[in-house]
């Protein structure tokens, strides 16, 4: 028998002696093979003794005020004979009264990973502060909705450096269009038309291709990770996200569409912002302007402010400033009317002053003006900036354009896509694949002598062998396949796009029935165009149509793919629309020589046979039309779904009384070696005061 301690934010409970404390440790159940985020949890009593009482300040009582809150999970702990052995939460489920008197506390410990689900909680993606880093760009300017901006993402690689850390085409635009479909024909010429091939002999009345309108910005997974770290302050391992290396993540994109059809400023709140810029020199020594920055270049300076008048005609327009020093937000006012002083602004030497000025609607200012003082001696430096706008761009705010999507749920369809399970280690949480995990695949490093033999301590009278899965078939499938191309595939060869039925090769009509792991991600089949003219030239664009099979905008689920700047030669460059009319007519055009290709094949690898693949199943690669065998399938989940497939496989269960040194050392991807046998753990279930374990074995294979 072991000795139980638990430890509830660093005190320790007092315990009944005969309890019986039972934690189940699983990761990845073979039972069910989409679970994630599942560790050890076991529901218990503890006695309402004086020190249990004063932990839970008397929670049976519903007159005490300031009481213990039951509907938040604690942090714990529990020792082993007064070693540590897990770490994790508590939660209060309730008290037993005997007699009218607090008798029973009854309690629920939960390892970290369950842990992450609490702390998520029903949060959104779009609740993600830090990605508004990338509603602008390095020189201060922001992410406008705009033809300019549009075609710059579009046609090159744009980076950007948040933190002190640069990231490479965090934000771009891909071919994809939310309503007009696109054609590439080398001998028609017709206007408003979607073909876009450049004609640069076309007239005015003839502009065609692409509209700038009909494009959207995206944006790097792994920024969305960043996010994630930073809003719930944890830091995920180096194993799969934060992986360099990590090609089949790191290129991995999420298309900003939240509404249907075009951009619109949706749940986003309509805002102008515009940097003030064109300021008049001062006449001083206390400070210097360059580049529209302030810099305070004296220790004397006592105060920094600013004065804002705007125009009378804007006077009852609404509108709030924020000052930034060296790109850094040190100062955001309310929003108010009319001529204001701020008086409070943080002064530091050195350091460049920006002001950016935000309103719901365009207005002007008749003085905006810096005033550098200092007393003693008595100096005063300003800097005059005289009729100034705020012009009527709309900017792309990413926090509140992304699609709507839980933040667990993204997680959950990563990890179902890629076979990930977590834990936490030493205050991280490692995310690693399956076969890292397991020891199986590339980056395995399996060695069965490295494993515990547990034979002296296996209980040989009782023993349990069941079959490994109690499944006929697993599919692997998106929730999202109902853009055209997709639908138009399932219809023409009545299987679902990107789809993998797994079935073993083997006959298995007598199992139990089909396994289901859907991931909530659109997966669009994307098209590389033909020439019209020529159906058996292949051109080098290749775009997406995000409409439904009655080709109407759709909204779909949250759209991911693979990305590459595609260069264009100059017969084959594509005709952008530039410019529309109020009926969304084409009215301007001009020709871009390179674009961001949307794939479902990670493109950015030259030779086919690398590429990885957003499919489950091993299917034509859009671009190559070649067969891939680098799907997610194959890649991810083949070796641990194949192995508990295999006829030779089992599902053993047996008991075992283990000794301290392996219950406090083991871990869910370790082998238990029985009677000179291999096995992977499947579970654990262990009590702690009889010594006895439960253990679930997963044939080695």
């Amino acid at each position: 028998m072991q000795q139980v301690q638990l430890y509830i934010e660093g005190k320790r409970i007092d315990m009944f002696k005969d309890e019986s404390v039972v934690i189940t440790d699983t990761l990845k159940d073979v039972k069910d093979v989409s679970k994630i985020f599942t560790e050890y949890s076991q529901t218990f009593q503890i006695p309402a003794s004086k020190v249990n009482n004063k932990i839970f300040k008397h929670y049976y009582d519903n007159d005490i005020k300031e009481g213990f809150d039951a509907r938040v999970r604690v942090a714990a702990y529990i020792e082993l004979n007064s070693v540590p052995f897990k770490d994790g939460y508590i939660k209060l489920e309730g008290v037993d009264l005997i007699d009218n008197k607090a008798h029973t506390y009854r309690i629920t410990f939960f390892g970290n990973t369950v842990s992450l689900k609490n702390l998520l909680g029903e949060d959104s993606l779009a609740d993600l502060e830090w990605l508004n880093n990338f509603s602008e760009k390095d020189n201060g300017d922001l992410l406008v909705y705009n033809p300019s901006d549009i075609e710059t993402y579009l046609e090159s690689s744009v980076n950007r450096t948040v933190d002190g850390k640069t990231y490479y085409s965090p934000v771009q635009v891909p071919l994809i269009t939310h309503t007009e479909r696109l054609y590439y024909d080398l001998t028609e010429d017709i206007a408003d038309s979607g073909n876009v091939h450049y004609n640069s002999a076309s007239s005015t009345n003839n502009v065609h291709g692409v509209k700038w309108n009909e494009l959207k910005y995206s944006l790097k997974l792994e920024i969305i990770i960043k996010a994630i770290e930073e809003k719930y302050t944890i830091s995920f391992s180096n194993d799969f996200f934060n992986n360099p290396s990590n090609v089949a993540f790191n290129n991995l994109s999420m298309w900003l569409h939240r509404t249907k059809g075009g951009v619109t400023t949706g749940s986003q709140v309509q805002e102008y912002k515009s940097f003030v810029t064109g300021w008049s020199n001062a006449v001083g020594s206390l400070s210097t302007m360059s580049n529209n920055s302030v810099t305070l270049n004296s220790t004397t300076v006592d105060t920094l402010s600013l004065t804002i008048t705007p125009s009378s005609a804007s006077s009852n327009v609404s509108y709030s400033i924020a000052v930034f020093q060296s790109g850094s937000l040190v100062y955001q006012s309310n929003s108010s009317t009319g001529s204001r002083a701020y008086n409070d602004i943080p002064k530091v030497v050195g350091a460049g002053y920006t002001i950016e000025i935000t309103s719901n609607q365009t207005m002007d200012f008749d003085n905006i003006k810096w005033l550098v003082r200092s007393f003693s001696p008595n100096n005063l430096d300003t800097y005059d900036n005289t009729s100034f706008s705020v012009s009527s761009q709309f900017l792309f705010n990413i926090q509140q354009q992304i699609p709507e999507m839980k933040v667990l749920d993204f997680l959950t369809s990563l990890f179902n896509m890629f076979s990930l399970v977590a834990f936490f280690e030493d205050g991280v949480l490692v995310v690693q694949t399956s076969d890292d995990f397991y020891g199986l695949g590339k980056g395995g490093n399996l060695n069965s002598e490295s494993g515990y033999d547990i034979t002296k301590y296996v209980d040989v009278s009782k023993k349990k062998v069941d079959v490994a899965l109690p499944f006929r078939e697993i599919n692997y499938s998106y929730k999202g396949l109902n853009t055209f191309l997709a639908k138009q595939h399932n219809q023409i060869l009545n299987e679902e796009w990107g789809t993998e039925e797994y079935t073993g090769g083997e006959s298995t009509i007598f199992a139990e029935g089909i396994f289901k792991v859907q991931v909530p991600f659109e997966h669009m089949k994307f098209e590389r165009l033909l020439d019209r003219a020529n159906p058996t030239s292949v051109t080098d664009v290749q775009w997406g149509f995000c409409v439904d099979d009655n080709q109407s905008s759709y909204i779909g689920d949250p759209l991911i793919f693979y990305m590459r700047l595609e260069n264009l030669s100059t017969a084959t460059r594509i005709s952008f629309v530039s410019v529309v009319d109020s009926n969304n007519v084409a009215t301007d055009y001009k020709y871009i020589n390179s674009y961001h290709v949307p794939s479902n094949s990670d493109l950015l690898q030259s030779q086919v046979e690398d590429r990885q693949s957003l499919n489950f199943n091993a299917a034509p690669d859009e671009w190559e039309m070649q067969t891939t065998e680098q799907s997610l399938f194959n890649n991810f989940h083949k070796n641990y779904i194949s192995s508990v497939f295999s006829k030779s496989n089992r599902l053993t269960t047996i008991t075992a009384y283990l000794p301290l040194r392996i219950l406090l050392a083991y871990k869910l991807s370790d082998r238990f070696i029985v009677s000179g046998r291999s096995y992977k753990i499947n579970s654990i279930e262990t009590n702690f005061y009889t010594g006895q374990s439960e253990i679930e074995l997963l044939s080695d294979i």
